[in-house]
C-alpha cells in the first residue's frame, strides 16, 4: 500500500519525487518460462548503487499481471525503502491495467506511469479524458501522466494531449501528481508548455537526459524520469543533483564528457522508435548489460539489436569514460545470473 493517502498524493510527490528514475526490465529464465529472481534482485541493487531514487518496473516485455506483481514484490523486498517503484500501466486494455495496478499496489509499488495500449484508438479528447480518469479513479497510487507522440493522439490534437486536456485531468484527478512531458518529441515544446502552466500544481518531469541538464539552467526541475539512463552508470544521478542544487556548470562538464555514449544511443534508437512507435527493449537490456546489469533474454515478440549497434554502444561508453563490461557480446543473452 502507498505511504500516503490518495487525497495527499500531490503533497507527498512534491516532497518525495526527487532525483532520477531508471528503468528496470525483468529478467527471465533461460527457457523464458518464469521470472529470474536473482537477475531481478541484482538489477535493483545495481540501480540503487548508481544513485537512482526511483525505477520504472517495465511491463512492455510480455509479462503477465501476476508476474509483474511478483517482479514488484522482489524489487520492494530488495530495495526496502531506499528506492521508489513505478508501476508501468502498459498492459493491453484499460481493464487489464486496472487489474495489474491493484496487484502491483499490494506488492509495493509507489507510483504509476500511465501508458496507453495500442488497442486504444480515441477519436476525441473526451475519449482520452475518460480512459485516463477511469484509471486514476481505480487506484490509490499517484499517477504520472505521459503525453508523447507514441500514442498517436495527434490525430485528435496536434499536441497529442493538449493543454486544455491536461488542465482538465490535473483539475479532476487529485492523484495525478506528475507529468512526464514529451508532447512534440523530439522537440522541447511539451516540457516548456507543461512547466509554464503546471509547475506549481504537479511535478514536471523532463525524462530526456539530453534536454534536462541544459534546461535546468532555466527551469527548477526536481525529478527526471523515467528513462534508460542507467546504462551510463552513475553519471545522470550525479549530474542531475549538481544541476538541481545550483552547480549547473559542473553538471554540464559531465554532460559533455558522456556525449559519445549519448550520440551512440541516439543513433541506435533512431533505427526503430520513430518509424514504428516502439522502443527496442532488447537494445535497452543490452545497454544495461554493458553497464553491469544482468542482461539475459526477453520473451517474444522482441526486437533484435544488430551487431553494428552493439559495437557502437560499447565504444560510446568507452569513449565517455563510463564503466563497461569486458565480457564478449556472446554472453549478453546468457545473463549474469542464469536460472
Amino acid at each position: 500500500m502507498p505511504a500516503y493517502k490518495k487525497s495527499d498524493a500531490r503533497a507527498w510527490a512534491r516532497q518525495h519525487l526527487l532525483g532520477c528514475s531508471a528503468v528496470t526490465l525483468p529478467s527471465y529464465s533461460a527457457d523464458l518460462k518464469r521470472l529470474n529472481e536473482r537477475g531481478i534482485r541484482h538489477d535493483i541493487e545495481r540501480v540503487m548503487a548508481q544513485g537512482f531514487t526511483y525505477t520504472l518496473l517495465c511491463s512492455e516485455v510480455a509479462i503477465t499481471a501476476e508476474e509483474n506483481a511478483q517482479f514488484t514484490a522482489w524489487a520492494r523486498e530488495t530495495a526496502g525503502g531506499k528506492l521508489g517503484l513505478f508501476f508501468h500501466a502498459a498492459f493491453g486494455t484499460l481493464a487489464d491495467n486496472i487489474e495489474a495496478v491493484k496487484l502491483a499496489e499490494k506488492a509495493g509499488a509507489d507510483l504509476v506511469l500511465l501508458s496507453y495500449p495500442s488497442t486504444f484508438w480515441p477519436t476525441s479528447e473526451q475519449d482520452i479524458y475518460d480512459y485516463t480518469k477511469a484509471f486514476c479513479d481505480a487506484t490509490d497510487l499517484g499517477v504520472m501522466l505521459f503525453p508523447i507522440p507514441t500514442w498517436g493522439f495527434e490525430r485528435v490534437h496536434p499536441a497529442g494531449m493538449s493543454l486544455e486536456l491536461m488542465r482538465r485531468l490535473v483539475k479532476d484527478c487529485p492523484n495525478v501528481v506528475a507529468i512526464k512531458s514529451e508532447q512534440g518529441f523530439p522537440l522541447p515544446a511539451g516540457i516548456c508548455e507543461m512547466y509554464h502552466h503546471f509547475r506549481d500544481e504537479v511535478v514536471i518531469s523532463c525524462p530526456i537526459e539530453a534536454d534536462a541538464i541544459p534546461l535546468m539552467s532555466l527551469m527548477n526541475l526536481q525529478f527526471s524520469g523515467t528513462s534508460n539512463t542507467q546504462w551510463m552508470g552513475d553519471y545522470y544521478p550525479r549530474a542531475f543533483e549538481l544541476a538541481r542544487t545550483g552547480r549547473w556548470e559542473e553538471a554540464m562538464a559531465m554532460y559533455w564528457k558522456v556525449n559519445p555514449a549519448r550520440q551512440a544511443n541516439t543513433a541506435a534508437s533512431a533505427a526503430s522508435a520513430p518509424a514504428i512507435g516502439a522502443l527496442n527493449r532488447t537494445q535497452w537490456k543490452y545497454q544495461d548489460w554493458l553497464a553491469g546489469f544482468n542482461g539475459g533474454p526477453l520473451r517474444a515478440p522482441s526486437l533484435r539489436i544488430p551487431d553494428r549497434f552493439m559495437k557502437s554502444l560499447r565504444q560510446g561508453l568507452i569513449a565517455s569514460g563510463c564503466e563497461v563490461t569486458a565480457d564478449p557480446d556472446s554472453a549478453f543473452l546468457v545473463g549474469r545470473h542464469t536460472c
